[in-house]
């Protein structure tokens, strides 16, 4: 069974899953509030997920950016750079209106690929379109191992508000093995790289 993370809360990726991971997946989904019926945002950062939707599109886009022990950032992944440098890192393209079941967008980590000069991994969305997170609600995102598709990690997100953005976790190297800190940080900026000053507090 899956860990239900806190804000702010750290886990061993290894521990959670049981054995070394190689590969995961992060994903996302969301629907818009206005329809009046239960909806996710993030419905799945890291797998598989679920999500009708109703109500007009709202655009929102999930983020990698690649970060050295120093907080520079190396690369980034994201609607206009699908893949890393390195090829470590795959998004898997923009979903523009978050309508439909399961993942909107998703984000392939392997883990054995990425370079030893990188230590933190942080997830991101944005809201490209420029609505607030007022227009979505019930957020979460999750971890699911990339080899069997079994959920590793969940964390429920309450992203409401008048923000356009938030930061959503990140995965780090700590003892060389890879770790998760839950961050669900908001904040404002059509994309990722308007985020940098707020990343920079978690690095």
């Amino acid at each position: 069974m899956a860990i239900s993370l806190q804000k702010g809360q750290k886990i061993s990726l290894e521990k959670e899953a049981g054995s070394p991971l190689r590969r995961v997946v992060m994903g996302l989904g969301w629907d818009t509030a206005s329809s009046g019926k239960p909806s996710g945002l993030l419905r799945g950062l890291f797998g598989g997920g679920g999500g009708g939707g109703g109500g007009e599109g709202i655009d929102l886009d999930a983020s990698c950016l690649l970060f050295d022990a120093a907080g520079n950032m190396v690369d980034a992944v994201w609607f206009q750079q699908l893949r890393s440098k390195d090829g470590s890192i795959q998004h898997t393209g923009d979903n523009r209106s978050g309508q439909g079941e399961g993942d909107d967008e998703q984000i392939l980590v392997d883990l054995e690929r990425v370079p030893a000069t990188v230590s933190y991994l942080v997830f991101a969305v944005n809201s490209f379109s420029g609505q607030s997170f007022d227009q979505v609600q019930r957020a979460f995102c999750r971890l699911i191992d990339g080899a069997n598709q079994r959920e590793i990690a969940r964390y429920d997100l309450g992203c409401q508000g008048p923000h356009t953005a938030m930061v959503m976790a990140k995965l780090y190297r700590h003892n060389q093995e890879w770790k998760m800190h839950a961050i669900g940080e908001s904040a404002r900026g059509q994309t990722v790289r308007d985020l940098l000053p707020v990343i920079g507090q978690y690095l």
